[in-house]
């Protein structure tokens, strides 16, 4: 079994969501990348399911990818901190209107993650947003155990980053020998 096929069969049939989405955007030629879990499946050395898919485009462009993948077929729902689309799959799209990530798209990197070509989140970039999510007390005690993983996960893959860890992470995870 493929990563692809793998993917697919844990998110129900989610490759061709993630792919009808990278294409509307690709098309369009407007910037952007994968953030969170995808991103750090592509920097790990050992990816982890999602059924997420978190994404930034360009502010300029945010009503310009809403406007396009609703004539998709996606279904569009708003919140104050992101727009989510649903296709026919498990999987859940979803755009962060967050100013924190306004720069990532320009520091992204075309990757093949699961086996999909995405635009995916520079390395710095993945951190720090792990970071950021691991630092928002209100999430939910489960996803930010989860973002605390991954960032271990990044640092197990990349030691280097770990002098970028603030000192309240440092202090839950295993220095990199």
């Amino acid at each position: 079994m493929t990563s692809k096929q793998f993917f697919d069969w844990q998110t129900s049939g989610g490759t061709d969501d993630v792919m009808k989405l990278v294409h509307v955007l690709e098309r369009a030629d407007l910037d952007w990348c994968v953030i969170g879990g995808v991103a750090v499946n592509h920097w790990a050395k050992h990816p982890m399911v999602t059924q997420d898919v978190d994404l930034v485009v360009a502010t300029e462009s945010v009503d310009k990818a809403v406007s396009l993948l609703e004539k998709e077929g996606f279904h569009v729902e708003r919140f104050p901190w992101s727009i989510n689309f649903r296709g026919h799959s498990a999987v859940s799209l979803q755009i962060s209107t967050e100013s924190f990530y306004h720069e990532y798209p320009a520091r992204s990197v075309a990757a093949d993650v699961h086996g999909i070509l995405l635009r995916v989140a520079s390395l710095e970039d993945t951190l720090r947003g792990k970071i950021k999510a691991w630092s928002e007390k209100q999430r939910r005690q489960s996803k930010r155990l989860k973002d605390l993983a991954d960032i271990a996960r990044l640092i197990e893959a990349h030691p280097k980053l770990w002098q970028l860890l603030p000192k309240e992470i440092a202090e839950q995870i295993d220095e990199p020998a």
